[in-house]
């Protein structure tokens, strides 16, 4: 046997495994007998799992490998050098118990390094060359050298899976050392680097064969989280879709087509009938600009509309129109007239135009259903329903003077708001009865015209009634002026008792009843206090004004007239005067 130190190649197999004249068993019986008899089975103890040491300066001897498998001052897998001072040595086994194989010693500088064959599944492994000579190196702490058994002439054992390979207690330091967890070539047969975590991996001769371990385990770990991520959402959103459905999936009833046909005389019928002859008005000026409703009068192009959608446009300012169908036209005004509130307007070269049907707001009732059409707030062809609420409520709007527009209204609760001035108000059978003009605001004040600095609707809307429009719009088109019927008084506007007072002189500074007018003609004379209009109680100048502007010039007037206590009654024919 060659001295500790010196370069010893490994025994042969057949060598290492007889004693004296028997054959010597791979491995130690096993007490328990157990499977399969004879050589390590899937349950013998795998080696400790250890990592290659670093390779010793020239001259300095090696650490031997603890119990826990790391060596002293080795480099961790990946080839990292583990930072610390070394551990202790571990002693040695007891003899006859299998050391733990030593990680691969590098040669001394200057030494070539023997190469170890990879042994071929089937066939034996080939000696290790003789190791070049070199200086003695340095034993290894606490080992201690064990006889060499006699070589006795032995058939060739056949290579058996798994066997553990008999090797010297103490290898030389410069022979070729095993790989970790892998024992030298018996019989043909070598252990493969053993991971009871992991699969088997390759020999190597030239590093660790558990260098990509950690990373593919990695790999395994972080493939493992995103699995049960994408698992744990699909499961959560498939459970939740469970909890809502039950499984199935929902599909809610609804109701299949239907005829779009709708009674005429329904607020849809109504509304089908007059939308095609209303239009939106916007004005531009100077200073102002404004947007309103009209309607379509006939196949010329005439439309009315109210006195007060225009006025912003002035005389020379810009009026177009919108129909139904989106269309728009260019406008110039016809006709105007303040104290009726009133407008025809006119477009050109519009084919395809649809008049409205005029009513009769004589046989209006209260509580018959009305319906009204305008662009409040220029939200074109809006519909809006409501009744009749009252009859010749005596309005007025406007400013002061000329402008002051005095309507014998109807009054109606359908919406009506900015924007819908001059719009129509039509009955059961889509025939216009009135044009809106007026709403009554919510702060309590007076009447005013439509749009007038109003928030909106209350359920208080007024409208000119249709025959008097309809007179106004005639005189406008045939004349482009209307006449107010009168009456040939002047009427005292701060009085504060129960009707209507002439004054006793009139407004430029003459008499205040005109001679030769319709009053002077019915013996009506300054101070006298006009009760009733054909019976229709008067409480003040401004209603008096309404009646009599409900009425044509030539219409025969009864009235109750106050004098000096004392009721009488007069007749007078009403006169005519210039709308300016």
């Amino acid at each position: 046997m060659p001295p500790v130190g010196a370069g010893a190649p490994v025994q042969d197999a057949a060598e290492a495994a007889t004693v004296g004249d028997a054959p010597r068993p791979l491995h130690d019986p096993d007490p328990y007998s157990t499977p399969p008899y004879g050589e390590p089975g899937p349950w013998a103890l795998a080696p400790p799992v250890q990592h290659p040491m670093a390779t010793p300066a020239h001259g300095t001897p090696a650490g031997g490998t603890p119990a826990g498998g790391t060596p002293a001052g080795g480099t961790p897998a990946g080839g990292t050098p583990a930072q610390g001072p070394a551990p202790e040595p571990q002693p040695q086994p007891p003899h006859g118990v299998p050391a733990q194989p030593q990680p691969h010693a590098e040669p001394p500088h200057g030494a070539q390094a023997p190469v170890q064959a990879q042994p071929q599944h089937g066939l034996p492994a080939p000696a290790p060359a003789s190791p070049q000579p070199h200086p003695p190196a340095q034993p290894q702490p606490h080992a201690q050298p064990q006889p060499q058994p006699q070589p006795q002439p032995q058939p060739q054992p056949q290579p058996q899976p798994h066997a553990q390979a008999a090797h010297p207690h103490v290898p030389a330091p410069h022979a070729p050392a095993p790989q970790p967890y892998a024992a030298a070539a018996v019989g043909g047969g070598a252990w493969q680097q053993y991971d009871p975590w992991a699969g088997p991996v390759a020999l190597s001769h030239t590093g660790s064969g558990d260098g990509g371990r950690p990373r593919r385990r990695r790999a395994l770990v972080l493939g493992a989280v995103v699995i049960a991520l994408v698992a744990g959402g699909v499961g959560g959103a498939v459970g939740s879709y469970l909890e809502r459905t039950g499984g199935r999936e929902i599909e809610l009833s609804q109701a299949g087509p239907e005829s779009t046909h709708r009674d005429p005389g329904s607020i849809a019928g109504i509304a089908r009938t007059a939308l095609p002859g209303v239009v939106t008005i916007h004005t531009k000026g100077d200073t102002e600009q404004g947007t309103g409703t009209g309607f379509v009068l006939d196949g010329r192009g005439h439309i009315l509309t109210n006195n007060h959608v225009v006025q912003p446009a002035g005389p020379a300012g810009e009026i177009s129109v919108t129909f139904a169908g989106g269309e728009s036209a260019d406008a110039e005004v016809v006709g105007h007239d303040s104290g009726y509130d009133l407008a025809v307007i006119q477009v050109k070269g519009v084919d395809g135009l649809k008049p409205l049907k005029l009513g009769n707001s004589e046989n209006v009732q209260v509580g018959d259903p009305v319906v009204a059409i305008g662009a409040p707030f220029d939200l074109a062809n809006t519909v809006t329903s409501g009744i009749i609420s009252a009859k010749e409520r005596p309005i007025t709007a406007g400013g002061d003077g000329s402008d002051v527009s005095y309507v014998d209204a109807l009054q109606t609760d359908a919406p009506i708001n900015p924007g819908n001035s001059g719009g129509p108000l039509v009955d059961a059978k889509a025939r216009v009865i009135g044009i809106n003009s007026a709403i009554r605001g919510a702060d309590g004040g007076g009447s005013d015209e439509e749009g007038g600095g109003q928030a909106g609707s209350i359920g208080l809307g007024f409208a000119i009634p249709i025959n008097q429009a309809k007179r106004v719009a005639e005189e406008l088109i045939n004349t482009g002026k209307a006449t107010h019927p009168v009456i040939g008084v002047t009427l005292d506007m701060a009085f504060g008792g129960d009707g209507a007072r002439v004054g006793t002189k009139g407004n430029s500074g003459g008499p205040a009843v005109s001679p030769g007018g319709a009053g002077a003609k019915a013996g009506i004379e300054p101070g006298d206090v006009i009760t009733a209009v054909d019976g229709t109680r008067v409480h003040s100048g401004q209603e008096l004004i309404v009646k009599v502007r409900s009425h044509r010039p030539g219409d025969k007037l009864d009235l109750s007239v106050e004098r000096d206590g004392k009721q009488r009654k007069v007749t007078l024919v009403l006169g005519s005067a210039d709308g300016d």
